[in-house]
């Protein structure tokens, strides 16, 4: 690991300790290997002036919700620092007391809460402050002989603090232990099974003292051959998707609410889940007590039967439960946050994309963290009695308390069609609004663009190209884990030609596209639909369909089959649950087929004017593509949940149709 302090760079912030503080926060955040996703946390030490003008001593440290990584100076909660070591010296404390104590000391309201180990961080005489849950140092510490290696590699330059619950108790040991240290004498303090500070009264030599550390915790690693440890397979993994399908539905019934769910068939994962130990190794504990929050205590292991092994899971995780509770805690939902497939690789699941890739990227540390371990003897995470602790931590559980209602979306995976611009865009972007993972596909390249996020995913491809849609298909199962919306949109509206004068290249691309790939695209669909999670299809059909005009012969009929064969679908997949619902639309402008030279032709065709011809309805009210959206993720969520076979028109009112 090498130091990125850039001298040019932190001499802007000379002057500031604060914004060096910020700076060097930053550039531990930059490597996962000492900080994932909000974890460690930095502090400063400085006077401020308060409100009269008159100095105070307080220490700014990192807030509740910040990431070091992208920390900015509004992230650190500035708390009297006279406070935090009266708070050290106090003998019993809950830590819901100390986060009360500690905000009621901010000198700043309006600033996150101060991280929960503000106290430990005042008791360190230093200016500066870094606390880091570096993988070598935690991963050597997870060890029988843990504390013995890391004496070896440190010897006397830090302080070993035997493992106890973080918060006031972790402050109150160290207090206890450094009542007469020395702490000039010291490089820093080891956490076992925890993590590293590093302290010193500059800010580039505290950071520069974590980096050292590590440095030789990864150093003697190495001389142990625990990174020639490490699995891979390169082998590819067999056809999963069908199965991770399955999996997503199942534990997302244990858990009761819709997850996204992601397949790291990564070499380094299928290696890990190839481990001759697995069974073992796997079911120990996390890196970190602090994981335990988002992964649980131990994975499932998942070989034949999801559902048996999803129910064993469950079953262990209550007997866990009932074994460790004090009777005050209420339990958690039992399900897995990650699972283990051998000759596949890991799965990682949320209930969001974000939250997902957070999981999976702690168990990708926590999987080569393990194999480290075991090339030094041994896999030895803290007792299941520890962890539980964490997990059921009080103030974990005051966060559930508070914890709001997720949109009613949340978690649930959509393919959106002709989703470029429009009608398509306007659902891709609604149903994500309302918390689902999209796919949006459209033969328009800039369909990266518009849709090129974690939640929001473009994929080019031609609806009438079978092998491209199943790769799409294949695609947005792969990325999000199984399909539970899906919105038929794509189509053409061709120039208007009586049925006479019509050619054959038309009639036969209008219904291509129209009706024959929205039948294709059912096809492979479908099996993915059945393990969806309250599966829905809504078409996008049209007006055309119980009103026909002349000239539109092609559009009309192929817009009629469409809404047939949904009619159809819809009596075919009820006893899987799949509802199909149908959206007439009519005059939505907003579109790129409708240009304000178009506009203005047909109005004048109609003696009309522009606005007049907007709002050509029995309501006289406009209709837009996101009015459209909206029907469509009503129809996808709990309204309609009910409701299939339906036919809804979105145009105003049409008498012809009335």
């Amino acid at each position: 690991m090498q130091s990125l302090f850039d001298s040019s760079e932190a001499e802007t912030f000379t002057h500031d300790p604060l914004q060096l503080r910020v700076y060097t926060s930053r550039l531990l955040g930059r490597e996962p290997a000492l900080v994932m996703h909000g974890g460690g946390n930095t502090s400063v030490k400085m006077q401020i002036d308060n409100f009269f003008g008159e100095p105070e001593d307080v220490l700014c440290i990192k807030g509740s919700g910040w990431d070091l990584a992208t920390i900015e100076a509004e992230g650190f909660a500035p708390v009297e620092l006279d406070v935090l070591r009266r708070l050290a010296a106090v003998e019993q404390l809950t830590d819901t007391e100390m986060v009360r104590v500690q905000r009621s000391a901010m000198t700043n309201p309006d600033a996150p809460n101060p991280s929960v180990e503000a106290i430990l961080h005042a008791i360190i005489p230093s200016t500066y402050v870094d606390h880091t849950h570096a993988d070598a140092v935690v991963a050597i510490t997870n060890t029988a002989d843990g504390e013995a290696r890391i004496r070896e590699i440190y010897g006397d330059r830090v302080l070993i603090v035997p493992y106890v619950m973080p918060g006031f108790i972790l402050a109150r040991t160290v207090y206890e232990m450094t009542r007469d240290t020395n702490w000039s004498a010291l490089e820093g303090m080891i956490l076992l099974r925890h993590g590293v500070f590093t302290f010193s009264n500059d800010a580039r030599t505290s950071y520069e003292l974590m980096i050292k550390l590590v440095s030789e915790a990864e150093a003697y690693l190495a001389s142990h051959g625990a990174f020639e440890a490490v699995a891979t397979t390169a082998a590819p993994a067999a056809a999963e998707l069908p199965t991770l399908s399955r999996l997503r539905r199942k534990v997302s019934d244990v858990r009761g609410a819709a997850l996204i769910a992601r397949l790291d068939e990564s070499p380094a994962a299928r290696g890990f889940a190839g481990h001759d130990a697995i069974d073992d190794i796997a079911a120990q504990g996390p890196l970190t007590p602090d994981h335990v929050i988002r992964t649980k205590r131990i994975p499932v292991i998942i070989r034949d039967d999801i559902d048996s092994q999803i129910d064993s899971y469950t079953a262990a995780y209550t007997d866990y439960f009932a074994t460790h509770t004090d009777g005050t805690q209420a339990i958690l939902d039992p399900a897995p946050r990650w699972a283990v497939r051998p000759g596949a690789g890991t799965v990682s699941f949320g209930r969001s994309v974000k939250e997902t890739r957070i999981i999976e990227d702690i168990v990708q540390h926590t999987a080569q963290a393990i194999q480290w371990a075991e090339a030094l003897g041994g896999w030895q995470a803290l007792p299941p009695k520890e962890l539980f602790d964490v997990e059921y931590w009080e103030l974990e559980q005051a966060k559930l308390k508070k914890a709001t209602g997720a949109p009613a979306l949340q978690g649930r995976v959509a393919l959106v069609t002709g989703a470029a611009g429009g009608i398509g865009h306007a659902c891709a972007t609604e149903l994500q609004a309302r918390g689902a993972a999209v796919s949006g596909v459209d033969i328009d390249p800039a369909i990266g663009d518009t849709m090129g996020g974690d939640e929001l995913f473009g994929i080019q491809a031609d609806v009438t190209d079978y092998e491209a849609m199943a790769k799409a298909v294949d695609d947005t199962v792969r990325r999000f884990g199984g399909l539970d919306i899906l919105i038929c949109n794509a189509g053409i509206f061709p120039p208007s030609t009586r049925i006479e004068d019509m050619d054959a290249d038309t009639w036969q691309r209008t219904v291509e596209i129209n009706l024959t790939s929205q039948q294709r695209l059912l096809q492979l669909t479908i099996p993915y639909l059945r393990n969806g999670i309250d599966p829905a299809v809504i078409v996008i059909a049209s007006k055309n369909v119980p009103a026909p005009g002349p000239g539109a012969g092609a559009y009309s009929v192929s817009k009629a089959g469409m809404t047939q064969l949904s009619r159809v679908a819809a009596l075919e997949l009820a006893e899987y649950g799949i509802r199909v619902n149908i959206i007439h639309p009519n005059a939505v402008f907003d579109t790129a087929l409708w240009t304000s030279d178009i506009l203005d032709k047909r109005a004048r065709h109609y003696c009309m004017t522009v606005e007049q011809y907007r709002t050509n309805n029995l309501l006289r009210t406009e209709v837009t593509s996101a009015d459209v959206a909206a029907m469509a993720a009503a129809m996808a969520g709990p309204t309609f949940a009910k409701t299939t076979g339906a036919q809804v028109p979105v145009d105003g009112g049409n008498d012809r149709v009335v």
